[in-house]
């Protein structure tokens, strides 16, 4: 996560800059894909181990989904929208992959659950509702990290493209966009980091309600006692 500033300034501003062609779409989504696969897989919770195989597919499925939302929204709204609106087809990916990527890269965590603890730390069961709240958190944080630097900046480049001067020094696009994501990602990523807090709760009645064997657990190795809130690490 702290190289999120420098790897996201680069590769966002590039996808805000070379939006027009399909090809350049396809190039700067893919890297984009690559980096976040690695930064999902890197703030996962430690303690869920992955195969390699589900590493790739993880991978290949996030990158495929990113790359059709980009050339779905490309194709429909270039009929459909004008120019301006064709700036937001970077976001929409990401958006999109995001919900794909995370949770496949964590997808150990949905499939056996997420450790759950005590308030002192005792590690109490496995839970896959804890797994799926984290999850859902993480991606949303994700999505909030990316949105103002993909969501102003088309606002801003629209209405400096209309002066003379920088119009003409399109060698300043990219540098000037690239620029202005890391200030916002400058702020952004820990203001997304913060929403929810790294140590996440859970009552212990929703795994009772949709887990009964993980509660069954929970109750056996509590000896009969289990707290009413437990708590997990939901990754970054």
């Amino acid at each position: 996560m702290s190289f999120q500033v420098p790897g996201g300034m680069l590769l966002t501003g590039a996808m805000l800059t070379f939006y027009r062609t399909t090809s350049a779409v396809v190039f700067w989504q893919w890297a984009n894909q690559s980096f976040n696969a690695l930064v999902n897989y890197t703030n996962r919770n430690a303690n869920s181990p992955m195969t390699v195989n589900q590493m790739l597919m993880a991978y290949a499925t996030a990158t495929t989904s990113a790359l059709v939302t980009a050339i779905g929204c490309k194709s429909m709204w270039q009929k459909s929208a004008g120019p301006f609106i064709q700036r937001y087809v970077p976001f929409a990916a990401v958006a999109a992959a995001n919900c794909v990527n995370i949770p496949l890269m964590r997808q150990n965590e949905l499939i056996q659950g997420i450790e759950v603890s005590d308030e002192d730390g005792n590690i109490v069961g496995k839970s896959r509702v804890a797994a799926v709240k984290g999850i859902s958190q993480v991606v949303l944080s994700r999505i909030t990290m990316a949105a103002p630097g993909m969501l102003i900046l088309p606002v801003i480049m629209e209405k400096l493209e209309k002066i003379a001067w920088f119009r003409r020094m399109h060698i300043l696009h990219a540098p000037f966009q690239t620029i202005a994501v890391g200030c916002f990602l400058s702020f952004m990523v820990p203001t997304a980091c913060a929403l929810f807090p790294q140590k996440c709760s859970i009552d212990v009645s929703l795994i009772q309600r949709f887990e009964e064997d993980s509660y069954k657990d929970i109750h056996k190795n509590t000896k009969g006692s289990p707290p009413k809130v437990v708590y997990f690490n939901k990754g970054l």
